[in-house]
């Protein structure tokens, strides 16, 4: 039986990646991957709102704004059509990665022109990844096992700071900031999601994040950190006015900027797909990576029409779809149409932000620390024995723990060189893919192929769509 494109089939039977769940564990799996990423998508806004002068109803309506152009990029990722989407189980959101130089646009330009510019800026630089996707990812044969095991290892390690900043209250000007009772909370859902995974079988146990988020913010509710102020001051409809805060401005110097972010962007983005795409047992090629890509920066280019920022891969949902073992692309997509509504809804968006940041910082230990298991795992089939493969991960691993380890590391360098050197995961994974074209391509012996130090290169997908080495 012959595969559609985005239908691989393994016999008969559709890959778990392309099935289809029923309609009550597709909702809350769904609702999982939205609880897990929530914190991610409005920090950014609210990081850069108040950089740009914007009031509190202002900064949530661009939070807003970004739960609804972040639906939109996760379906295009999930669901594609022509050339665009990894059709995998990837979640896309805001990047941090330009949260910084945002940050220092608005400070310069003024909040009459700040957003208008950063929106133009955004604009220019996914139009640009959109045209530059097919080039990129041929980029992915320098991606076996050693560099992607040590690159998804990063990516847990990088993200773990986030889940204990949260424990904490997240907020380190707060009075309550590391309290006892914040970081009592985390220890509690921790152990609440550790027990619910060990215990539970079947579907509860693949929802047993979201159990745990639930059952964390209903024993905070008298401890007394759930905030139901919020509830009172949301809209019941709100829908993201195109160019609300003014027609794009182009700015040169602010382009540049964000045309460096995105690069960035699609270098991570790259990286996710390849440890997904391990992690669903749908190996992502050539093929797979240039869709994803596509989606990512098609996102990013709409995203400004909305008042959103540029998209890319958020990291703690693949440990979510590794913890799980939920691999449908239908479930995120789900969870694309969940934030879309929560989005045009920001009373129903409120309801999510009930969870306090501590109990997401308990259940974050165990998601993001699946991520480094994952890379860890994937490690352990990159042939670390052979030629200096061992080297490559210990120099990228160090490197990449550099914005982790020492915060202020890189104060004196250059600020434009910050979007990329304070990444742990970008630093990391350039050092690992040098260090692998140096050692097991252009320092191979002549007559040893490359393959035969690193360890494996995804194959291409044959016409009928499988890969040259089978499903699994």
């Amino acid at each position: 039986m012959a595969a559609t494109p985005g239908q691989h089939v393994e016999g008969d039977r559709k890959h778990p990646v392309d099935e289809t769940l029923p309609p009550f564990k597709m909702f809350t799996s769904g609702l999982q991957h939205v609880a897990a990423m929530y914190a991610g998508v409005v920090a950014p806004p609210m990081i850069v709102g108040p950089a740009c002068g914007l009031s509190a109803t202002e900064t949530a309506f661009l939070m807003g704004a970004s739960l609804f152009t972040a639906g939109i990029a996760t379906l295009l990722q999930t669901l594609g059509f022509w050339k665009i989407g990894a059709k995998l189980p990837f979640v896309n959101g805001v990047s941090f990665a330009g949260v910084t130089p945002m940050v220092a646009i608005g400070k310069a330009q003024g909040p009459e022109n700040a957003l208008p510019i950063i929106f133009g800026a955004v604009i220019v630089a996914g139009v640009l990844g959109f045209f530059l996707a097919p080039y990129f990812s041929k980029l992915v044969r320098f991606f076996p096992p050693v560099v992607t095991g040590t690159v998804i290892t990063l990516i847990g390690v990088s993200l773990l700071p986030v889940a204990f900043n949260w424990s904490q209250g997240g907020n380190a000007a707060a009075p309550d900031y590391g309290s006892l009772t914040n970081i009592g909370m985390a220890a509690l859902t921790f152990v609440i999601v550790l027990v619910l995974r060990r215990t539970l079988r079947g579907f509860l146990q693949q929802i047993s994040i979201l159990l745990g988020l639930i059952a964390g913010t209903l024993i905070a509710i008298p401890v007394g950190i759930t905030d139901f102020s919020v509830l009172g001051k949301s809209a019941v409809i709100g829908f993201p006015t195109p160019f609300h805060f003014g027609a794009p401005q182009f700015d040169v110097a602010a382009i540049i900027s964000m045309c460096i972010v995105m690069l960035v962007c699609m270098t991570e983005s790259t990286a996710d797909m390849l440890a997904l795409g391990k992690i669903v047992g749908r190996p992502a090629d050539e093929r797979t990576i240039e869709g994803g890509l596509r989606a990512d920066t098609l996102g990013t280019a709409i995203s400004p029409l909305f008042n959103g920022f540029a998209c890319s891969a958020f990291a703690q949902n693949i440990g979510l779809v590794a913890m799980t073992k939920v691999r449908s692309r239908f479930v995120v997509a789900t969870g694309g149409l969940i934030l879309i509504v929560l989005g045009l809804c920001p009373i129903a968006a409120s309801v999510i932000s009930l969870v306090p940041l501590p109990v997401l910082g308990g259940a974050g230990i165990v998601l993001f620390g699946s991520v480094a298991a994952s890379g860890i795992q994937t490690l352990s089939t990159a042939a670390l024995e052979k030629g200096e493969n061992a080297l490559i991960v210990a120099a990228a691993v160090g490197i990449g723990l550099i914005p982790i380890a020492a915060p202020e590391f890189y104060h004196n360098f250059p600020k434009d060189l910050l979007v990329v050197l304070d990444s742990g995961i970008s630093t990391g994974c350039l050092i690992a893919i040098i260090l692998n074209l140096l050692f097991n391509h252009l320092g191979a012996k002549k007559g040893s192929s490359a393959e035969d130090t690193s360890s494996g290169i995804p194959q291409q997908r044959t016409a009928e769509g499988s890969s040259a080495a089978g499903v699994h």
